[in-house]
């Protein structure tokens, strides 16, 4: 007998060799790794304020979408996670469904937007996006799709300009700030953030990575390592876990006035439940939500819970409101093979039930 996990000498020698092996394959498979280039889809820029940049995804064939969709990101991270390869590729999905796609690119913020506040990202670089589009496109309003940090934002806008947003969609977006399962919401409400930002100006995005990645210090600090000898013989797939760790490390500094204000306003008021989040001194109320609204929240999302997001459902003011779960977590909603085959169809669907 050896015990519950029947770990034999045999089985033992097996795993020591297996192991060697990969070690041994993965020395000349670094070789042939290239660079881990993302994006997938061609683009355009079309308008630029400052350090961001508006683009036009290009598709294999002309749009039939007549709205154009606008995707606003988080400021956290960059946007390419959605078009991050040809197989991983919301953007892409999209296209082939005929969506005419534009994408905010923020950039990477420097000392000189230190005094950025809400009002500049939401007021002047949404807005001044959405204006561009409504009037390159002859509308008098275009659907909008915000993910994560950028879902706040959305809805922000989107509150405070009604008549300017014809369909907004939202992606793991936080809603309900203190949910008790958002253990980020925890370490965010006991911090100075007026002394944090006083001291540090810019939030400097290794410290916020390091914030992100201990809330699963065991998975994303040594298991996928781990995990990655499995793959050194493989070299399409080592690529992808490159790509995803390019990503994951290639996060832009947070302009400090921003920062503190989305910190003591979402986080540690809970502004949109509890009301009192103000931009450009109008308060936003998400009972001016009066589009449809489509919700979509990952069922295994640690840093928005699902119940941070569905909390949209009793806040908004639309009478035309879905909202649908898919399996994955925060970043699986974007790149895992069930989201590809899933979440640009749900979103083209809704979307041409209402053009």
């Amino acid at each position: 007998m050896y015990g519950p996990l029947n770990i034999t000498p045999d089985r033992l020698a097996a795993e020591v060799q297996t192991l060697q092996r990969k070690l041994a394959a993965g020395l000349q498979t670094l070789r042939e790794v290239s660079d881990t280039s993302y994006g997938a889809t061609p683009r355009q820029a079309v308008y630029s304020d400052g350090k961001l940049t508006l683009y036009r995804f290009v598709g294999e064939r002309a749009p039939t979408a007549k709205v154009p969709l606008l995707i606003v990101y988080a400021l956290v991270n960059r946007p390419y996670m959605v078009d991050l390869q040809h197989d991983r590729s919301l953007v892409k999905g999209l296209l082939a469904r005929g969506e005419d796609v534009y994408i905010i690119d923020w950039g990477y913020p420097d000392l000189s937007d230190r005094w950025n506040t809400l009002e500049d990202y939401i007021e002047r670089f949404i807005g001044g996006c959405v204006d561009h589009l409504r009037e390159s496109h002859g509308l008098d309003a275009i659907n909008l799709l915000g993910i994560c940090q950028g879902g706040a934002f959305s809805l922000c806008y989107a509150a405070l300009h009604p008549d300017k947003v014809k369909n907004l969609v939202t992606m793991v977006t936080p809603v309900d700030f203190h949910t008790p399962d958002n253990m980020l919401s925890h370490w965010t409400r006991e911090i100075d953030v007026d002394l944090f930002v006083d001291t540090l100006g810019n939030v400097p995005a290794d410290l916020m990575n390091w914030c992100y990645l201990t809330l699963k210090p065991y998975r994303l600090f040594m298991q996928k390592y781990v995990g990655m000898v499995d793959i050194l013989d493989d070299v399409g797939e080592l690529e992808n876990f490159l790509r995803m760790e390019r990503w994951i490390f290639d996060s832009p500094d947070q302009a400090g006035e921003a920062f503190r204000q989305f910190i003591k306003d979402f986080y540690q008021r809970n502004g949109l439940v509890n009301g009192g989040v103000e931009i450009g001194g109008r308060e936003v109320s998400l009972k001016n939500l009066r589009m449809p609204v489509l919700n979509i929240y990952a069922e295994q999302d640690h840093l928005v819970p699902p119940d941070a997001s569905r909390a949209l459902r009793g806040l908004a003011g639309t009478k035309d409101y879905t909202e649908i779960s898919f399996k994955g977590g925060h970043i699986g909603i974007y790149v895992s093979g069930r989201a590809q085959r899933e979440v640009p169809t749900a979103i083209h669907d809704w979307l041409a039930q209402r053009a």
